[in-house]
């Protein structure tokens, strides 16, 4: 089943405890989200800024997302490993509810394999370009929708790929005990250039995008850990 609901997470650690974060998360906190009823579809290094840990997760649909996380944090995986992750933690709460902007839209998973556990990473893996443009918190769902495509068509002008287009979902939060950021509306676009040269060019024309409030879109390079599905 293709998954209708995303979660983009973006955490802020203390100084120096991002490895230590990403040690846990690969090894313990992977394959057991997934056997909680979740998909784990790529997490990242920001290379800029390094206390923070980025990464992203699928729902196949709001009824899958209120299942599947109180079982897995009510569980016995993240009672053994849950501390020794919110240990790394300054900042955990940075997260948007999305969905995609346009059928097809959102992640693309079939014939992606993770590698094992304990695989090396390269420290210069393929980056990833992730830009989150804000909305009018009113804005209905299809005038994001078409600022998403305006965004799309810039992208892909740059010559780069779309991995994933998504938008504000503002359903209600069906698990309290993970916030999500509500009261925004956002079009959040993940992108792989085809190459680091035309990065440049490509933040250049995402942070021209005449859509939203005006207010500066946030862009960072990204690059996978070395069990992200995406790298």
């Amino acid at each position: 089943m293709t998954d209708t609901v995303f979660e983009l997470r973006r955490y802020t650690l203390k100084p120096g405890a991002r490895e230590t974060l990403i040690a846990v998360f690969d090894t313990h906190l992977v394959e057991t989200q997934e056997a909680a009823g979740m998909s784990v579809i790529c997490q990242f290094r920001d290379p800029a800024a390094p206390d923070q840990f980025v990464w992203f997760r699928g729902f196949a649909d709001q009824a899958a997302r209120t299942r599947a996380l109180p079982a897995f944090y009510g569980g016995p995986v993240w009672a053994q490993h849950g501390p020794a992750a919110n240990e790394t933690m300054l900042e955990w709460h940075d997260v948007l509810m999305l969905k995609p902007a346009a059928p097809g839209s959102g992640f693309e998973m079939n014939g992606l394999e993770r590698l094992p556990s304990g695989t090396a990473d390269l420290e210069d893996g393929h980056p990833y370009l992730v830009a989150i443009h804000h909305l009018a918190p009113a804005t209905p769902d299809d005038k994001a929708s078409l600022a998403a495509d305006v965004i799309a068509d810039a992208v892909r002008a740059a010559g780069c790929n779309i991995v994933a287009s998504l938008i504000s979902d503002r359903s209600e939060n069906g698990f309290a005990r993970l916030p999500v950021r509500e009261g925004e509306c956002v079009v959040v676009t993940l992108t792989r250039p085809t190459a680091p040269q035309a990065i440049p060019a490509l933040e250049a024309a995402l942070r021209e995008m005449a859509v939203g409030t005006g207010r500066e879109p946030d862009i960072a390079r990204l690059i996978p850990t070395a069990r992200s599905l995406l790298r």
